[in-house]
């Protein structure tokens, strides 16, 4: 590793990976630092990320520390002046590096800066809007995504965390919520730099391709963690940035929603969505019982 600190560190965190961490890793060509953060994966993530990028800096840890905390231990470990948190079944584009650190250097103030994020197919994903809060009164208005997308840089109140290029010296310490084991990190992040009126900007030249749930081997019980995940995030997030009886209204309503789709779903011999429902359940009902995430 060189003594001189690089201009971009890479950050990503990997869990059972290994069918999507090469490509991941191929398409960093120029990154002078690289910094896995690996969950306690049982494959053969880590041996294939050191084949295809044999500099690369491995933190392993023995446990599962969840999506935010080990994406802090990378940006803890990192020394560029900027930090690219990407997921690790993203790929860069050619040239999306080259115009995330233009664009960054064209607005100093911006603490945060997203790409087009693509699906495998090229078609765009929604990777920029307003906070999670101001978008849930959008109703009807967010119809117009993505016919809509900017031609040129703009500002706003969301950005995707599949690929965060973020300025470090002016990120929070630590950036994510480490309560949130999965789930609405980057909704949270976004929406506390909202609030403190730091800039985000979204860079539509930048395109990095996301596969999309391809990140780990999907397996029932990953079917189960992650919806039961997701319902209780969501929640903490409400809490967190509305309130405690906001939280909890949403919570029980919630309750009653997903408790029916799961025996509707289980009347009718469908088992994956009453499975998935059935973890939402759970999750709520873990949140309004005071259970941790962790």
């Amino acid at each position: 590793m060189s003594d001189s600190a690089p201009r971009v560190s890479v950050v990503t965190v990997t869990y059972n990976s290994a069918a999507v961490i090469e490509p991941c890793l191929a398409s960093l060509r120029g990154v002078e630092e690289v910094i896995v953060v690996d969950n306690a994966s049982r494959d053969d993530t880590l041996a294939r990320a050191r084949q295809t990028r044999p500099d690369v800096h491995v933190i392993a840890s023995d446990t599962n520390l969840g999506f935010g905390v080990a994406n802090n231990r990378g940006a803890a470990a990192a020394r560029g002046d900027y930090v690219l948190f990407l997921n690790p079944d993203a790929v860069l584009a050619d040239g999306a590096l080259t115009a995330l650190t233009t664009t960054a250097a064209s607005f100093p103030e911006a603490v945060l800066l997203g790409p087009r994020i693509e699906n495998r197919d090229g078609r765009p994903i929604v990777s920029h809007d307003a906070d999670l809060l101001t978008r849930r009164r959008m109703g009807a208005a967010r119809e117009a995504y993505p016919a809509t997308l900017p031609d040129g840089p703009c500002c706003s109140g969301f950005l995707s965390g599949a690929a965060l290029f973020a300025r470090r010296s002016a990120l929070p310490k630590p950036a994510f919520d480490e309560r949130l084991f999965l789930y609405f990190e980057d909704d949270d992040l976004c929406l506390r730099l909202w609030r403190a009126g730091m800039p985000m900007v979204y860079v539509p030249e930048a395109v990095v391709r996301h596969l999309g749930g391809a990140a780990s081997r999907p397996s029932p019980g990953l079917l189960w963690r992650k919806h039961w995940h997701m319902a209780w995030s969501r929640l903490y997030f409400e809490r967190k940035h509305v309130g405690f009886a906001a939280a909890h209204a949403l919570a029980f309503g919630r309750l009653a929603k997903f408790g029916a789709k799961a025996l509707l779903y289980l009347v009718s011999a469908n088992s994956t969505k009453c499975w998935r429902d059935a973890a939402r359940f759970v999750g709520t009902l873990a949140f309004v019982l005071g259970v941790s995430a962790r």
